[in-house]
C-alpha cells in the first residue's frame, strides 16, 4: 500500500514551507515517525516524520521546492519491497550560469497545475503566462529558474543585441525577485547562496519595523558588581538544587517585569486605531543559531522562578542550535531582550521585534574607572539600550523605564521585597 508524506500544518499564519533536504533516498526503510524530510517555515525549521514503516518509494518535492501545507512530498511503499531509485528530482537553479541555444524540448505540454505563491507572484508581476513556460521540475511543476530563464529569453529576443554573458539573476525576497536587473559575475570568483526562508523573513521583519515604527533608543548603563557578588555566592549552591546554571538572564527578565509592570505601554501594541495593553508577562529571548537569530518565548515569565527562567532558556538554547525549536515557541511575546554581550558588544541600538514596542539591549561587562561620592572607583559596568516605539511609549516612560531597570539590578535584593 502507498502512503502519501505531506507537508502538516505549521501553525497560524503559516500556509507556506520550503523542502531544506531530504534525510531519505528514495529505495531507503524507514520506520514509523522517523524523519524523511526537513522544511524550513519562515520562523523555524522542522522536520517531517514517516506516517508508517516502509520503503521510500518516490520524492515528489525537491530541496529548494516551495510548497503549501498538504502538498505531498513523497510516498511510501508500506510492504517494505525494495524499489529502484528513479532520479531525484532537483532543484533547478534560479538562472541559467551560461546562454542555453538550445530550443526548449518538444515534448508534451504538463497537466495544468497549481503553481507556488512565489512563482505565481513572479508571473503575475510580469503578465505572464505559464502555459507558455517550459516547466523542468518535478511532476512538470514551474520551478523560479524556468520563469527567469523565460523572462531572460525574452528579454534577449526583444534586444536582439550582440552576444554577451548571461549573469545570473540574484535571488532575495520572493516579492523582490522580479525587480532586480542581471548581476554581472566577478570574475575574481563569487558564490551565490540562496536565502533560507529564515534569512528572508527575518531582513523582510526588520525592515518593516524601520519603516513602520518609530524608533527611538534611549541608553543608561548600570553597575553590575552587586549582581556579580550574589550570582557567585550562590551559584554553585543554584546549580547543585536546581541542575542549572544561574546566569544573569534570568535577573534582567524579573528586573524587565518589574518595570513593564510600572511602565505598561512599553508591554503593549498598536493594532490600528487601538493601543492593546497586556495584562501578562511573555519575555522573548533572542539566540544566535547558524542559520539566523529566532526569539523564542519565555511565557508567564512573572510566574516563574529564577530556577524556571534558566531551565527555559537553556532548553531554547540548546534546541535552537539543533533547529529543534517549535513554531508554537516563537509565537507571540510582549517584550523582548537581546544579549549582545555574549559576542563582546559593547553598545548597540536593537530593532523592534514587531508587532511589540520595546526591545532592552545587554552588552558586555567592562571594568571602567566610575565617580562614587566624589571618589574614583573602579566598577563593572553595562551599557543598557532600549528601543522602544515613540508613536505609543513617551520619552519619560522609555527613561524611566530604563532607570527603573538599572535600579533593580545594581540591587537585585529589590526583587526579594518587592520594591
Amino acid at each position: 500500500m502507498t502512503v502519501e508524506i505531506v507537508v502538516p500544518t505549521l501553525g497560524e499564519s503559516v500556509t507556506e514551507a520550503t523542502v531544506a533536504k531530504w534525510l531519505k533516498n528514495v529505495g531507503d526503510s524507514v520506520a514509523v515517525d522517523e524523519p524523511v524530510v526537513e522544511l524550513e517555515t519562515d520562523k523555524v525549521s522542522l522536520e517531517v516524520p514517516s506516517p508508517s514503516a516502509g520503503t521510500l518509494s518516490e520524492i515528489l518535492a525537491a530541496d529548494g521546492t516551495d510548497v503549501l501545507v498538504g502538498a505531498v512530498l513523497g510516498k511510501l511503499d508500506e510492504t517494505g519491497a525494495a524499489v529502484e531509485a528513479p532520479p531525484v528530482p532537483t532543484k533547478e537553479p534560479e538562472a541559467a550560469p551560461e546562454p542555453v541555444s538550445e530550443p526548449a524540448s518538444e515534448e508534451a505540454p504538463a497537466p495544468a497545475q497549481t503553481l507556488s505563491p512565489a512563482v505565481r507572484k513572479l508571473v503575475e508581476d510580469n503578465s505572464l503566462d505559464p502555459a507558455q513556460i517550459p516547466a523542468t521540475g518535478a511532476k512538470g511543476q514551474i520551478t523560479k529558474g524556468d520563469v527567469l530563464t523565460f523572462m531572460e529569453k525574452g528579454s534577449e529576443a526583444k534586444t536582439a543585441s550582440a552576444p554577451k554573458p548571461v549573469a545570473k539573476a540574484v535571488v532575495a525576497a520572493p516579492q523582490s525577485v522580479g525587480e532586480l536587473p542581471p548581476r554581472p559575475e566577478d570574475p575574481r570568483g563569487e558564490e551565490r547562496v540562496r536565502m533560507s526562508r529564515l534569512r528572508q523573513i527575518i531582513a523582510q521583519r526588520l525592515k518593516e519595523a524601520q519603516n513602520t515604527a518609530a524608533i527611538l533608543t534611549t541608553y543608561n548603563e548600570c553597575r553590575m558588581d552587586a549582581l556579580m557578588a550574589l550570582r557567585s555566592e550562590y551559584r554553585d549552591a543554584f546549580e547543585k538544587k536546581h541542575g542549572v546554571r544561574l546566569g544573569f538572564l534570568s535577573f534582567f527578565v524579573k528586573a524587565a517585569i518589574v518595570a513593564l509592570k510600572e511602565i505598561p505601554s512599553v508591554n503593549a501594541e498598536i493594532y490600528g486605531d487601538e493601543v492593546i495593553y497586556k495584562n501578562y508577562y511573555d519575555i522573548g529571548v533572542a539566540v544566535g543559531t547558524p542559520q539566523g537569530l529566532v526569539v523564542p518565548v519565555v511565557r508567564d515569565a512573572d510566574k516563574m522562578s529564577f530556577a524556571e527562567i534558566e531551565n527555559t532558556v537553556a532548553d531554547y538554547g540548546r534546541r535552537a542550535r539543533d533547529g529543534k525549536l517549535a513554531i508554537a515557541d516563537m509565537t507571540g511575546g510582549t517584550f523582548t531582550i537581546s544579549n549582545g554581550g555574549v559576542y563582546g558588544s559593547l553598545m548597540s541600538m536593537p530593532i523592534l521585534n514587531p508587532p511589540q514596542s520595546g526591545i532592552l539591549g545587554m552588552h558586555t561587562i567592562q571594568k571602567r574607572p566610575i565617580a562614587v561620592d566624589g571618589n574614583v572607583e573602579i566598577g563593572s559596568m553595562m551599557y543598557l539600550a532600549m528601543s522602544y516605539d515613540h508613536r505609543i511609549v513617551d520619552g519619560r516612560e522609555a527613561v524611566t523605564f530604563l532607570v527603573r531597570m538599572k535600579e533593580v539590578l545594581e540591587d537585585p535584593q529589590r526583587l526579594l521585597i518587592d520594591v
